[in-house]
């Protein structure tokens, strides 16, 4: 039993006292313990790989922040790694892919991997994570979406364009869906074990959602993302896709339960176009809470109220930035809790 079960009731559209808030990217980045314990590790990977060590960070902001949920850490980028197709984390300058996939022989190269074997080490994190919180809050799970994945596997690292990996898509778009079916293919196994091994809730993350045409992303993405959400269907589903406003009708008919919005869409538009039957997760600007703390609890308000009091699950609209103030992060953690509350109770 979940003690505190607010983001799940929520994402099943159950009635809840107050509105759920939790942060992506809160394990890790802003917090002094994550930073002391990263110092000590030879790198990132060490981190992620090290399933004690990674069960640690994620509790830390549950313990420091006092969110409704605590979400694995881990990398998208763990499946490639696991399809053989290895990443490195350059320090200030993120992943970098030493090969990257240009031809149907890399392709056939690529394994689609068992989770127990290529990732277990994400699942034992999951196992002892679950243990060591003991029903305090659920715990998420995430993946990436098959077309961000395909874009760092093609690019090989982070881009302002992904102009490679969109060449493939006008260029070989069956060698695109062949690489895209590899990567569901695995996602879709590696999920699944996430539940098994304790997972509450996953999250589908389509970082570069917003880079393509609606045409290409309604063929290169959504059709994957659909996929991994009917082959999820014992936990709640979210899918976060990052900049594609245009797909949000797209989105209303996929079988999962909370759609994530960035901090460019209106809330209110949002649901008018997906409908009542998804929950909404977003999605505060993460510069806001650069601001004096009662600017942040200004826009925190202004947020809640454009959402509504029901079938909202607070978030920002993008991972928080490292160099937030965690005093900050707080006032919008208290002011999602305090507010919420005392408009399910009609007092203000």
């Amino acid at each position: 039993m979940i003690k505190n079960d607010l983001l799940l009731r929520a994402a099943r559209g159950e009635q809840t006292e107050r509105t759920p808030v939790w942060l992506m990217r809160q394990a890790g980045r802003i917090l002094p313990e994550y930073r002391a314990l990263r110092a000590r590790l030879s790198g990132f990977k060490e981190l992620v790989e090290t399933p004690e060590l990674a069960a640690e960070v994620t509790i830390q902001p549950v313990d420091a922040l006092d969110v409704d949920a605590a979400i694995i850490f881990s990398d998208i980028l763990v499946v490639p790694d696991a399809m053989g197709l290895t990443y490195e984390m350059v320090e200030a300058r993120g992943p970098l892919f030493p090969e990257t996939i240009r031809s149907a022989a890399d392709v056939r190269k690529l394994r689609v991997t068992d989770p127990e074997e290529g990732l277990g080490y994400v699942l034992e994190a999951i196992r002892v994570t679950k243990r060591a919180l003991n029903g305090r809050v659920p715990l998420i799970g995430f993946a990436g979406a098959p077309w961000t994945i395909l874009a760092y596997m093609v690019e090989g690292h982070g881009s302002k364009t992904f102009s490679k990996a969109r060449r493939m898509l006008y260029a070989e778009p069956a060698l695109a869906h062949q690489l895209l079916e590899k990567i569901t293919a695995t996602t879709i196994a590696y999920l699944q074990a996430q539940v098994q091994a304790g997972a509450n809730l996953i999250q589908v993350f389509d970082s570069w959602a917003g880079i393509l045409p609606p045409n290409h992303y309604r063929e290169f993405s959504t059709r994957y993302i659909a996929q991994i959400c009917a082959a999820l269907p014992n936990v709640p589903v979210t899918v976060f896709a990052k900049g594609a406003f245009f797909a949000l009708e797209d989105f209303a008919q996929l079988d999962c339960q909370t759609i994530g919005l960035d901090w460019n869409q209106d809330p209110r538009t949002a649901r008018t176009i997906i409908g009542d039957n998804h929950t909404l997760q977003g999605n505060l600007d993460p510069c806001a809470l650069y601001g004096s703390p009662e600017q942040v609890q200004a826009a925190t308000i202004e947020m809640l109220r454009h959402f509504g009091p029901q079938r909202h699950i607070a978030n920002l609209g993008h991972g928080v930035y490292p160099d937030t103030d965690p005093a900050s992060v707080r006032v919008f953690i208290d002011t999602v809790k305090e507010f919420s509350a005392l408009a399910r109770e009609g007092q203000i």
